[in-house]
């Protein structure tokens, strides 16, 4: 599987997931407003892997500070920029504040080139402490996979949304290792077909058993199919437990819910919200139509036509049977068990 991003030094390589899966091309950030855009048109996706786009653009941001007397002033300037850039997956903003603290913990005395060392220090960790959740995630995961699993999962919560083996993919891909999985059934993913192009592709790269539906099929393969288990990622997770995800997600859990089938979300403990209460306080992301009204370059609605494109939704914790982070699976009553992980953080 190819690298999400490669970082250099002075510049960020990010793999361009829109040209995916026809063409592997790499974009090359030499500055924080580079990754910022990349963010925003979605060249980079999936919540860990935008969290740690924005850590090392906030490096490169952070380098292009002239006066050193104003550094901070600057930064914060550069940080709120990014965090703008997608509102609803918290990881950004959880990212371009860690590096802005690790700046502003550095006594002004010491050199701006050790404290820029610091900041790329920090961008590292988060990138490679991403894939070591993602791995610890994967193992809890798989031992809530049922045997022979025949699973359903939506948009791509691999290792190109995250800096390497994926949150629910990770599931997948670990399950996968301990013989477990019959079949994974993929949303295509509307409008930008995040399934289609992205989980199908890496599932067929690791040639674990796949078969890509739209996902208006969903509620008929789980009844057809002998679908015992699903499976999602998340961009942000609220006290009580409330998930957003990838626009489709709430569709598919209430759907879970009516042919009695386990649904799980997996995700990383930079995914969850402490300060926000409730999935009614997540703000959802809204887009341009032209992403209803396209597919690639072709025009498939009426000119002028009214659209509605949140990019997300949110699904209420009563429909969620369990969250897999690398401390473990949680399970209701979510605010305590919530609470529980956050001290346990703490420590």
């Amino acid at each position: 599987m190819y690298a999400t991003m490669i970082w250099e030094k002075d510049t960020l390589s990010i793999l361009d997931q829109t040209k995916l899966p026809e063409k592997t091309v790499y974009i090359t950030c030499y500055n924080y407003q580079r990754v910022k855009e990349a963010i925003a048109k979605l060249e980079v996706r999936g919540a860990p892997a935008i969290g740690a786009a924005a850590a090392f653009a906030m490096v490169l941001g952070a380098k292009e500070i002239e006066n050193y007397s104003v550094f901070m002033d600057e930064l914060k300037k550069i940080r709120d920029d990014l965090i703008s850039a997608r509102p609803t997956a918290v990881n950004l903003a959880w990212a371009c504040h860690q590096l802005y603290n690790c700046a502003a913990t550095c006594s002004l005395d010491i050199s701006f080139d050790i404290l820029i060392a610091r900041m790329e220090d920090l961008a590292l960790k988060i990138y490679n402490d991403d894939i070591k959740c993602n791995k610890l995630i994967g193992k809890y995961g798989a031992e809530i996979v049922p045997d022979s699993a025949t699973l359903i999962t939506h948009c791509n919560a691999g290792a190109l949304a995250t800096c390497g083996w994926g949150t629910a993919l990770g599931v997948i891909r670990s399950a996968h290792l301990a013989k477990k999985i019959k079949m994974v059934y993929v949303d295509e993913t509307r409008p930008l077909l995040q399934g289609a192009r992205l989980t199908a592709y890496e599932l067929q790269k690791e040639n674990i058993p796949c078969t890509l539906i739209t996902d208006n099929m969903a509620a008929w393969t789980i009844k057809t199919k002998g679908v015992n288990i699903a499976i999602t990622g998340a961009d942000r997770i609220a006290l009580n437990g409330d998930a957003a995800n990838k626009i489709g997600t709430y569709g598919l859990a209430l759907i879970c819910k009516a042919h009695n089938i386990p649904f799980y979300i997996a995700a990383p403990i930079s995914t969850f919200d402490f300060t926000t209460a409730t999935g009614a306080d997540i703000p959802v992301e809204q887009r341009k139509g032209d992403e209803i009204t396209k597919i690639g370059d072709k025009v498939i609605a009426p000119e002028g036509v009214a659209t509605f494109n949140p990019s997300f939704d949110v699904t209420p914790n009563e429909l969620i049977t369990g969250i897999i982070t690398e401390y473990g699976i949680i399970r209701a009553p979510y605010i305590e068990s919530i609470k529980a992980l956050q001290e346990k953080v703490k420590k």
